[in-house]
């Protein structure tokens, strides 16, 4: 059996803005979590996350994608959010990941898929795509990447890398990566975040950024550090000098074969992201033959500070693709 640890349940009771009641799909012998709201016959948005965050990434896309007729499906990657956690580093693969990811889909038998992904959500997601193009309708492209011999990893992408290496600033135990969140979002300084991180420093929150960490911060509290491993090994299977752990082969493959898509794809960009820069995004929607919608002072999460904006675009070039 698959050794795993399990987030409380009461962690996520009391959440302010995400109150969606709890899925779970079973692979082999571990639970993965996904939010499920909509007409269940209606077509379906797919909404993919990355790292470190879990579905509670579109709790402000999800009611305006409901009221416009669509059926929200937001999964958890194992190690993130309601899903079981496995222990073992070396149990996280992106090629595992993406072999859940298609579990699920097959299982709950989705078609008419929109994709909406960005992140780790790329990876994982876009390979549904272009391996059962027959399910899927359109995609939504975010700050993301699909890893090719010709793609320039950005300095951001590499100072990430380097921080969860042996000595880099993410490598601790129990890394508090809620708080992280709040920076990117804008809700706390630089100089806040270095001590509440690094040394644990409780600081001072707005009652929106409160509310924020309670989110983010909800599935590893009380966890024990092996419960953080599904953290950990994302940034190190980014396969820039190496193909470990990142499916590095079959990205290539993927991102190949939807060079020929020609079905509904639009690309939506945080333009202050220094991880995935603006010219990759514009770069990439080239290639595609896809509207690029640029977001000037969104960053690398595009979702957790401009959700009503994010549903605004889809559903005009659903709309106009029709």
């Amino acid at each position: 059996m698959t050794e795993f640890v399990r987030t409380a349940e009461e962690n996520f009771e009391k959440l302010q803005d995400f109150s969606y009641s709890p899925n779970y799909h079973m692979w082999q012998d571990l639970r993965m979590h996904y939010i499920d709201e909509g007409p269940t016959n209606a077509p379906v948005m797919l909404l993919m996350h990355g790292m470190p965050t879990w579905s509670y990434l579109y709790r402000n896309m999800i009611p305006g994608l409901v009221q416009a007729g669509y059926r929200c499906i937001a999964p958890d990657h194992l190690g993130f959010g309601r899903s079981d956690k496995p222990t073992d580093l070396h149990w996280y693969t992106v090629a595992r990941h993406t072999e859940v990811l298609t579990s699920l889909i097959v299982e709950l038998d989705l078609r008419n898929i929109t994709l909406v992904c960005q992140d780790w959500g790329g990876p994982t997601g876009l390979a549904q795509a272009a391996m059962m193009p027959e399910r899927f309708d359109h995609l939504v492209i975010m700050n993301t990447w699909l890893h090719h011999p010709e793609y320039e990893y950005s300095e951001g992408i590499r100072r990430w890398n380097a921080g969860w290496q042996p000595g880099g600033n993410f490598d601790r135990p129990e890394p508090d990566l809620g708080l992280m969140m709040l920076m990117s979002a804008g809700l706390m300084t630089r100089e806040q975040y270095v001590p509440a991180f690094m040394q644990g420093q409780a600081p001072e929150l707005s009652v929106a950024a409160a509310a924020m960490y309670e989110g983010y911060s909800a599935p590893y509290r009380g966890l024990p550090d092996a419960g953080y491993n599904g953290f950990r090994r994302f940034p190190l299977s980014i396969p820039m000098d190496s193909y470990h752990n990142g499916n590095a082969a079959a990205q290539t493959l993927h991102y190949q074969t939807l060079l020929n898509w020609n079905k509904g794809c639009q690309f939506i960009w945080g333009c202050s992201d220094d991880v995935f820069v603006e010219s990759w995004g514009r770069q990439w929607a080239q290639q595609m033959n896809a509207p690029f919608d640029a977001i000037p002072e969104a960053g690398h999460f595009p979702q957790n500070t401009h959700g009503e904006r994010l549903v605004e675009l889809i559903l005009q070039r659903r709309s106009e693709q029709a």
